[in-house]
């Protein structure tokens, strides 16, 4: 760890925590939304339709995870990335109409979610730029509305990969036949581990990497 600047990694926990607590809080609960929406109220019974991120922290997908990605790409590249995951809106697809249908809707609604999310921190930057006068007040800010939009747009591609469990996953479940979908039944409990090798020898940046630019890109030229 020699040459780390704890400091720096001190600052953009600060600067982070509230932008990146609540992309994956507001991507739960969009699934939950959508879910009670078409028939399934588990995640209202359960009090997880809420904005209140202690009901959807999980100690090692929101904290352990994207603070030590990011000690570790500060240590490794210097450039600080990380991302994570809440715990899972349940969802019982029993209650659905058109249960395969209905779970691409709701995986749909976590991503779509943190678009949005993202051009509102893009927004937040404008005003925190042009209201805060004071420099060194405005940076912490400005790094907050800068960290909402890279984590959200992170949280987004890499939900949308069609790797089950992953919401892209999901969303492919729903429209491929039948005998397709049970072959990615088969590899959902294994995903996470693959998604990890595939990010781990660098197969998933590459991939996913030039369409958030794009959509950084996009999003910066509107609204900043």
């Amino acid at each position: 760890m020699e040459g780390l600047d704890f400091g720096l990694i001190i600052f953009l926990i600060a600067a982070g925590a509230i932008p990146v607590l609540f992309a994956i809080t507001v991507h739960e609960v969009a699934h939950g939304w959508i879910a009670n929406k078409l028939g399934d109220s588990t995640a209202k019974m359960l009090g997880r339709l809420t904005l209140n991120p202690l009901k959807h922290i999980d100690p090692i997908g929101t904290v352990a995870l994207p603070i030590g990605m990011l000690v570790f790409s500060l240590a490794t590249t210097g450039t600080p990335f990380a991302f994570g995951w809440a715990k899972p809106i349940p969802v019982n697809t029993r209650n659905l109409k058109q249960p395969r249908r209905d779970m691409a809707i709701v995986a749909v609604g976590g991503p779509l979610s943190n678009f949005l999310m993202a051009i509102f921190w893009a927004i937040m930057f404008t005003i925190f730029a042009n209201l805060i006068p004071d420099t060194s007040i405005a940076a912490g800010f400005l790094t907050m509305a800068q960290i909402g939009v890279v984590f959200n747009l992170i949280l987004m591609v890499l939900n949308l990969v069609p790797i089950p469990p992953l919401d892209g996953g999901r969303v492919l479940i729903g429209f491929v036949p039948r005998n397709v979908a049970n072959l990615l039944d088969r590899i959902e409990p294994y995903g996470f581990l693959i998604v990890i090798a595939l990010l781990y020898f660098g197969v998933l940046d590459k991939v996913i990497g030039p369409i958030i630019g794009a959509l950084y890109s996009f999003i910066t030229g509107i609204f900043l």
